[in-house]
């Protein structure tokens, strides 16, 4: 399992989701406001560089991982400076809050 984390344009989230749920199997997606800069950003005076922008996560397996990457790659793309960064991030562990089991536990088989 891997996270898929991107910073996009926030014009650019209604089009970046959509070429997401067209993926079959999509497993979801977290998306939330937040601000930052680069190493690019050149500091002016009073100017402030962080610059608004959505940050999609997406928790999806090995096999989901390259397609859905190579669409937040194309759709998001302005073609302008600043249109964003993707991540592909390992992740060792998950679990599912409301039963207290790792995903790659199995429920115990009932006996009759």
């Amino acid at each position: 399992m891997k996270e898929i984390r991107a910073y996009i344009q926030p014009f650019m989230l209604s089009k970046v989701t959509q070429a997401l749920l067209e993926i079959p199997g999509f497993p979801g997606m977290s998306v939330s406001d937040c601000e930052g800069f680069d190493g690019d950003t050149v500091i002016d005076g009073d100017f402030t560089p962080f610059i608004p922008k959505k940050r999609i996560e997406v928790f999806a397996p090995d096999e989901l991982v390259e397609i859905i990457f190579d669409t937040l790659m194309l759709t998001a793309n302005t073609h302008q400076h600043g249109a964003g960064k993707v991540y592909v991030i390992d992740v060792s562990k998950s679990g599912k809050i409301n039963t207290g089991r790792n995903k790659d536990e199995r429920l115990p088989e009932t006996s009759k």
